[in-house]
This record gives structure tokens, C-alpha cells and sequence, in this order.
């Protein structure tokens, strides 16, 4: 008996669950298929091409981020003067953009001779550019001499290349 006044009460309580109850408009999705999403605005684009302001914007914009120089020299010829004047374009559209000139020379001549001449090649970019109105505490200077070569190879066309300054911006 017990039992039995268990089971219709257990029935009772299931009934009058059931029918408080309602049924949902929509069934939740079948595992491992996703359920429709209510349309939303239309996607973003994403920008193509580099980050405004950026390495690769700096590069995409400038006609070089290289100059280079004649043997034992770090005068500012006429393409280097059009290359820098472009690099110049490019900085004051981003003012809040500093760059790091960096000073190059070939594997001839001794470890301080050209630690120093990549000094003075990288300072004649930077004067260059502060004489077209760049802000000379937006750059700075560092000389690697000898000791990043571009290309290897002990001749001329190796160490044309290596006779450089390159620009890298910096934040």
C-alpha cells in the first residue's frame, strides 16, 4: 500500500510538472552543428596593406629605406638626397614616429675604422633629414661597421652593397 500511494504521488508531482511547462519555440541545435545566428550588421573590411605608420608601411611608402656611399665616403649624394627627402614625407605624416639610422661599411679596413665610418655615414642621414625639418631627437644613430654585411664576398659589387646607412622605424 505504501508503496502504491508512492507511485501516484510521484505521478501526481511528474504531471504537474508537465504541465507548467511550455514548449520552446525553437529545439536547441543537434550535437555538432551550430545553431543559426540572427543577422547582424555587415562584417568589417579589413584593411589591405601594411599598418599605417608601420615597418611595412614605411617601406611600402619611401622609395628606400637604403643609401649608399662610395668607398671611404659619407657625403649625401643626388639619389641619396631623393631617397632621404622621401623618407622625410613619410616621417612628417608621422610625427610621433622616431627611426634609428643605421651606419654600414664594407669588410676592408680595421674593426674601428669602420665602426667609425658607419658612424659618420649614419649622422650624414640624420643631419640630412633634420636640415628637410625632421626632428633630430626622433633619430638616432648606431654604427655596425663591418660586422652586418648585407652581402658576402670579398669584391666590389659586395662591398657597394655593404657601404650603406638604413633606416628602421622605431615605434
Amino acid at each position: 500500500m505504501f508503496r502504491s500511494l508512492m507511485v501516484a504521488g510521484l505521478a501526481a508531482v511528474t504531471l504537474g510538472l508537465s504541465a507548467c511547462a511550455t514548449t520552446p519555440k525553437e529545439l536547441p541545435p543537434e550535437p555538432g552543428t551550430t545553431a543559426p545566428t540572427q543577422p547582424t550588421s555587415p562584417p568589417m573590411q579589413q584593411p589591405t596593406g601594411p599598418v599605417p605608420g608601420s615597418q611595412a608601411d614605411f617601406l611600402a611608402s619611401v622609395m628606400s629605406d637604403m643609401i649608399n656611399f662610395d668607398t671611404d665616403r659619407y657625403n649625401i649624394d643626388a639619389s641619396d638626397q631623393g631617397i632621404l627627402q622621401s623618407q622625410a614625407q613619410w616621417l612628417g605624416r608621422y610625427p610621433a614616429k622616431s627611426i634609428t639610422i643605421e651606419g654600414h661599411a664594407d669588410e676592408r679596413g680595421t674593426r674601428d675604422y669602420n665602426i667609425a665610418l658607419g658612424d659618420r655615414r649614419a649622422n650624414a642621414a640624420k643631419n640630412y633629414l633634420a636640415s628637410l625639418g625632421i626632428d633630430p631627437s626622433r633619430i638616432s644613430v648606431v654604427s655596425y661597421g663591418k660586422e652586418r654585411p648585407l652581402a658576402i664576398g670579398s669584391d666590389e659589387e659586395s662591398w657597394a652593397k655593404n657601404r650603406r646607412a638604413v633606416t628602421v622605424t622605431v615605434n
